[in-house]
């Protein structure tokens, strides 16, 4: 059985909220009596994009479990890299993909993150890239593929105005590729589920806020409960047979 801890959206800022949220998520992890396979965080690292945010990021995200992260729309791809990743920027904006390669597993993140804007797209680059993930992957080996934007409407309209686009590409290449299991992304701060491509898509909630659903608005321009609800976060349970089960679980603060 392999379980993967899922996180997304801590929005790390200079305040400490942010930073209280996401240490109480990761002491939480970190009391579990399992190694975890691989600890996720799709996005949304930190708020603004600075290398202050990145540095406190790599200090509050210590973990003993394998870890992968990914930018989202407030991240910056060149100080994610350096400063949160410890890379050198070869070339300026490039996308950031990363790929971790575990016992019975591999967990492809993709950069969906689109310079200057909000809204998700996955460059041909990325798309290449993840082509390559899979043809140096064996069939058999199941193959978890996340990034920030959900590429299909969750009917959050303030969400969905901002998703991922050009999804039809990605689509194409899922069904025309074996291996995937299934999708991982963050960016809509509310727990869910649904398919694309008809594999299961899994959003993980936010640690920093969780969006209010159309039927819970309570006025124009108010999205998110930010104290109300605690900081949560998924798990991904894949079994031998090659299924994956997901529990979500809050923490308080």
């Amino acid at each position: 059985m392999i379980v993967i801890a899922h996180l997304s959206d801590i929005h790390i800022d200079s305040s400490p909220r942010s930073a209280e949220r996401t240490r109480s998520v990761m002491a939480y992890l970190e009391s579990l009596g399992i190694d975890l396979d691989a600890v996720v965080v799709t996005g949304d690292i930190a708020d603004h994009g600075l290398e202050s945010e990145y540095l406190h990021v790599r200090e509050l995200l210590r973990t003993r479990h394998p870890l992968l992260v990914c930018p989202g729309n407030h991240d910056v791809r060149d100080e994610f890299r350096r400063a949160l990743l410890g890379e050198p920027v070869r070339r300026a904006g490039a996308p950031v993909n990363q790929v971790l390669r575990g016992a019975g597993f591999v967990l492809a993140l993709c950069d969906s993150s689109v310079p200057g804007k909000d809204e998700g797209f996955l460059e041909d680059e990325t798309l290449a890239w993840l082509e390559s993930v899979l043809d140096e992957t064996p069939e058999e080996v199941p193959v978890l593929v996340g990034f920030h934007h959900p590429p299909t409407a969750l009917h959050i309209p303030f969400v969905d105005g901002i998703r991922q686009f050009g999804e039809h590409r990605l689509a194409e290449l899922a069904e025309r590729r074996h291996g995937i299991v299934a999708f991982l992304c963050g960016h809509a701060h509310t727990a869910a589920a649904t398919t694309f491509a008809g594999l299961p898509l899994l959003v993980a909630p936010g640690v920093i806020s969780t969006s209010k659903l159309p039927w819970e608005s309570s006025g124009p321009g108010v999205h998110v409960y930010r104290d109300e609800m605690a900081p949560s976060l998924a798990f991904h349970v894949l079994d031998e047979g090659g299924s994956i089960t997901t529990h979500y679980r809050s923490i308080p603060v």
